[in-house]
């Protein structure tokens, strides 16, 4: 996106942009959901990453070994090294299931999966294929996590799909987190609790992941407490690349230090930080990294010309909650005002989206975010929604 946004500024002036990207394939992420569900293959959701760099920007295949800061430079792991002015970060974050003992044991992929990669997401599904029923147990380590809902909607997914395959009766699903509730804003939470106890799924709040026993397929808290599975659905515990604490850029998760509204590092003033890399208190979700590419292609502007940053990020993120049988919600908020009811994005005319509400246009939303993903998103295109949050059509009551 921010190669995309920002050549055409740099097109005719002494800028170069280079890109360094160690992967080949780039991954539609929303669409890892539906893959253990029988809805999506790979193939679906995946395309060759080069497909939506620009012709023009200088790529390299390689794979970040240190950044720098007080020499401006990045170290390859190849030996290479690449001089920069302006530094963005865009290194995301990744699970680390060796960090929780047992997690990655004998069970690994067998009865034990994640669905936040690939590998996991097709070994979950080949399981779910065969499975007659137990106990289901999605748990989330701890938080942060990429898109926060995405286990909730596992939660209600697998209730859907069970229950068409005729086995919900033989499927016991329990949503094991470790907050006191199903989301971290209030209103939201209450709604969510709500959805989890009408659909029959036993919510286990307050649960901090300590060890996974794989011989007694169970997992327990640092409490002492144990819950035991048939199959286990992990969210493991999340860190940012490992270039960034070798870097020293880097908080006690690795996500690297960034003012949360002006995107720059608060180690070099050279250096921009955008998505789920910073160490920001908004959601790590792909909305995120979508408003934050607006705000941080004026303030680069603003950079190159010697002006003080203009634009400030006010931790604007929406998400579409698949709820199952062809529903969804959506919620809107910011760092500074929870999800709230009412209708988005165009109030005046109905919406037409609801907000905190189920609906089967959210579900099909959802569907179609994947097109303008492609098609919109990573080319650097302009969707017609703010980057900062409105309050028009939100009920406050």
């Amino acid at each position: 996106m921010m190669a995309n946004k920002l050549r055409h500024h740099f097109s005719e002036t002494e800028w170069k942009i280079t890109i360094v990207e160690k992967e080949r394939d780039h991954y539609y992420q929303p669409g890892f959901l539906f893959i253990p569900f029988g809805y999506y293959k790979k193939e679906d959701i995946v395309k060759p990453i080069r497909k939506f760099f620009p012709k023009e920007i200088d790529f390299l295949s390689e794979e970040a070994e240190r950044i720098s800061g007080e020499e401006n430079k990045v170290i390859l792991k190849n030996g290479q090294t690449i001089d920069y002015d302006i530094l963005i970060i865009a290194t995301g974050t990744r699970i680390v299931p060796d960090d929780t003992p047992g997690l990655k044991g004998e069970l690994w992929h067998k009865k034990v999966f994640d669905f936040y990669t690939i590998e996991g997401d097709e070994a979950l599904a080949g399981f779910f294929k065969t499975w007659e029923g137990g106990n289901l147990v999605i748990n989330i380590a701890d938080f942060p996590i990429k898109c926060p809902v995405a286990p909730l909607e596992f939660a209600f997914f697998a209730d859907d799909y069970f229950t068409k395959k005729g086995i919900r009766d033989k499927v016991n699903i329990s949503y094991v987190t470790p907050l006191s509730g199903a989301f971290t804003k209030p209103k939201a939470s209450e709604m969510l609790g709500s959805l989890l106890g009408r659909k029959g799924i036993n919510m286990v709040p307050d649960f901090f992941l300590g060890e996974v026993d794989n011989s007694g397929s169970k997992i327990k808290d640092f409490g002492g407490q144990e819950i035991p599975f048939d199959c286990l659905v992990t969210i493991p515990l999340h860190s940012g690349d490992p270039v960034i604490a070798k870097s020293g850029l880097g908080d006690e998760f690795g996500f690297v230090k960034a003012d949360k509204n002006t995107l720059q590092s608060t180690v070099y003033t050279n250096i921009f930080v955008i998505g789920d890399a910073g160490n920001y208190p908004a959601s790590k979700a792909g909305s995120v990294a979508h408003f934050q590419a607006e705000i941080l292609e004026k303030n680069i502007l603003d950079f190159v010309n010697n002006k003080p940053l203009s634009q400030s990020y006010d931790g604007h993120s929406n998400c579409f909650i698949e709820t199952g049988y062809g529903k969804g919600i959506l919620i809107d908020f910011n760092y500074e005002t929870e999800p709230l009811p009412g209708t988005f994005p165009y109030p005046l005319v109905g919406g037409p989206m609801k907000l905190l509400k189920e609906s089967r246009l959210n579900h099909l939303g959802k569907l179609g975010f994947k097109w303008v993903y492609w098609n919109i998103l990573l080319p650097g295109r302009k969707l017609p929604i703010s980057a900062h949050m409105s309050m028009s059509g939100k009920r406050t009551d």
